[in-house]
């Protein structure tokens, strides 16, 4: 059937809007096997001493610098020995001053030469782990016996398990919320439709899982552990003590209140009649505390992920649970919707054009929502094509026109079911004869015909006198005929209605692609947002400009022209700042052996700002090794330092480099 004005779509677009949501999907699924592990929103930025560092002295502290505010445990940065033994006292200093979040952990004393191992792991402000490692060494690198952590925290099985867990808890709210709204906004009369209700059910049972399931997980996802940490009741009750698990305890109390909503919405609700005033008022109450209630489970989403970290967090938590209800209205109703078609032949035409609005008006609310958030976590067009972030944004920008494009499509099969019925409406009478139950396109019981049997002596019976000839077992079988009759007219009812056919392809197409879509954003709640990880690679580069890899060092080679002057003498300055510094000279012979100098000074002059020289006479501590302990440098900039060496009462030299302060 075709028109001039609404040419009927056929199955050939569906199709290729089917091929084109699964090569979105196959792109999609390539995309995330061949990215890492997902990052947090906190990111390591600078570290004292830097990674690959070899200073000359044994640091009194090791320091971490990260992007944003973290939590940190007893034992969230360990410092290895060679050997593998604990270099650090465990004792963790809060550091943080200002805007710059920093963490330290005190050193022992008298710590051996060799390259040691910095493990460090945390909980990100947005409720993701985060850890990493690094080395540097003292004195010189050495062979180490500690090997780097394979496994960033969230990783692992545990890390899949708890990937699996969050696309749950999502699908089940959009489910749970949706299919609750649909019933309430669209169609009041579902509420008594059995498959409408297993799958409102389901999303209760699929969210309710799923956080116990984080609940039980959030301890070993958090510190790089294995399942059999899950039964660890201490680590449990730790993890009540942080904001997410308050979250998910918060989700779990509200879950219980979903669970009379939906018995009530199923039950009383259900079974009164439709007409009643009483019946409405149990509409407005049930639809008044299911807002409520939604709104408050998806608000454990924004108070301890992205929405609650980073900027503006106060506009963008109720800017995220708006989010999260569109979301639900409009994927949670598609899937009632399809359910409805694929199981109620006689689905009413006003049904479908109600949710036709509402997906209207959720589509524009996570229009603006989504801007504003896509504004707040990418920030720049660098970030919007140049982090994973911005790149998963962007498929999932891909998806939604998508799936606009498909609605479009629905929509139109909704018009021509709409003329359609009134054209039949119009030809049955003027008056628009309605069914049994008050509306057009009701469900309507139909007589079932009765099937018959065969007797004993080869005639036709009916069900009846077949019941009685064969007993129980006969008025069984017979039942089961009458019910596959039934099933089978019903389908070729809905399969004959081609209006109706075209509608549930298109609806299909929308649910698959809505299926995609909502693993991207599962994907997007645990990915660094790009404006962050833009800020980490901007404050990381400003730290290695500013901040020296621990000391810095020269060697200057001399010779005082007498016997046994030749050599090198090799200065180490730390840290290398503006303000008190520990200074250590070695002087060595041409094959490496202690020179003991008998004298040995060092100056430092600024010769741009005309400061210095600034004499310094270090203490002979070893054969050929000299220290000082409080050299104070007033200023950063290039400094000259004079070294001068005398061998004998007659033999001095003096040799000089240029080392950068600050």
């Amino acid at each position: 059937m075709t028109t001039a004005t609404a040419p009927r779509p056929g199955a050939s677009p569906v199709r290729l809007l089917l091929a084109a949501a699964v090569l979105v999907g196959t792109l999609f699924g390539t995309l995330l096997a061949a990215a890492g592990p997902a990052a947090a929103h906190a990111a390591l930025v600078a570290s004292d001493p830097k990674d690959g560092a070899v200073v000359a002295t044994a640091p009194r502290e090791v320091t971490l610098t990260f992007s944003e505010q973290i939590a940190m445990g007893d034992d969230s940065i360990r410092v290895l020995e060679p050997s593998g033994k604990r270099a650090d006292t465990a004792q963790i200093r809060d550091l943080t001053s200002g805007g710059t979040v920093r963490y330290g952990v005190t050193l022992h004393s008298g710590l051996p030469d060799g390259t040691y191992t910095v493990a460090w792991q945390a909980v990100s402000a947005d409720s993701h782990p985060v850890s990493g490692a690094f080395t540097f060494s003292i004195g010189a690198p050495s062979a180490s016996t500690v090997a780097l952590p394979d496994q960033q925290a969230g990783g692992g099985a545990v890390g899949v398990l708890y990937g699996i867990a969050r696309y749950a808890a999502y699908a089940g709210f959009v489910l749970l919320a949706g299919g609750g709204a649909f019933v309430l906004l669209c169609w009041r009369r579902g509420a008594a439709v059995r498959p409408v209700q297993r799958l409102v059910v389901t999303g209760w049972i699929a969210l309710t899982a799923s956080t116990l399931a984080m609940l039980l997980l959030r301890a070993p996802y958090v510190n790089s552990g294995g399942l059999a940490d899950v039964a660890d009741l201490g680590a449990l009750g730790d993890v009540l003590e942080t904001k997410t698990g308050a979250a998910l305890v918060s989700r779990l109390l509200l879950l219980g209140a979903a669970a009379l909503f939906v018995a009530v919405l199923f039950g009383a609700y259900a079974r009164r009649d439709d007409g009643g005033q009483e019946k409405r008022d149990l509409a407005f109450g049930l639809g008044l505390g299911g807002t409520v209630v939604a709104a408050g489970i998806a608000a454990t989403w924004a108070l301890s992920e992205h929405a609650s970290t980073g900027i503006q967090p106060g506009v963008a938590m109720p800017v995220d649970v708006l989010h999260l209800l569109a979301v639900a209205l409009w994927l949670g109703g598609l899937a009632t919707l399809l359910t409805a078609l694929h199981r109620v032949p006689d689905l009413e035409r006003a049904a479908v054009l109600r949710f036709s609005r509402v997906a209207f008006a959720s589509v524009v609310v996570l229009t603006a929502t989504g801007l504003y958030q896509s504004w707040r976590q990418v920030g720049s067009w660098s970030a919007l094509t140049g982090t994973r972030y911005g790149q998963l944004l962007l498929v999932k920008i891909g998806l939604v026109v998508v799936l606009v494009a498909v609605a479009w499509i629905s929509r139109r099969w909704t018009h021509r079911l709409t003329e359609k019925t009134a054209v039949a409406a119009k030809a049955a009478g003027a008056d628009g004869e309605r069914d049994d139950a008050g509306a057009p396109g009701d469900i309507e019981e139909r007589p079932e015909p009765e099937p018959v049997a065969a007797d004993a002596d080869g005639t036709r019976a009916g069900a009846s006198g077949g019941a009685a000839a064969g007993g129980p077992e006969r008025a069984a079988q017979l039942a089961r005929q009458r019910a596959a009759v039934a099933t089978a007219e019903r389908r070729r009812a809905r399969d004959a209605d081609g209006e109706r056919s075209g509608l549930r392809r298109s609806v299909l197409v929308e649910a698959g692609i809505a299926v995609v879509l909502l693993a991207v954003t599962t994907v997007l709640t645990s990915t660094e947002p790009g404006r962050t990880e833009e800020e980490a690679r901007g404050a990381g580069a400003q730290a290695a400009a500013t901040v020296p890899a621990g000391p810095s060092e020269i060697s200057l080679p001399f010779d005082t022209g007498g016997e046994n002057g030749k050599g090198t003498v090799r200065l180490s300055l730390d840290p290398a700042q503006p303000g008190g510094n520990e200074m250590h000279v070695w002087a060595e012979t041409p094959g490496g052996e202690p020179l003991d100098a008998a004298e040995l000074k060092v100056s430092f002059t600024l010769t741009a700002k005309q400061i210095g020289p600034l004499p310094i006479t270090p203490d002979r501590i070893a054969a050929g090794h000299w220290s000082a302990s409080a050299v104070q440098i007033p200023m950063p900039g290039e400094w000259q330092v004079k070294v001068t060496v005398r061998t004998s009462d007659f033999d001095q030299t003096t040799v000089d480099e240029t080392i950068r302060i600050g």
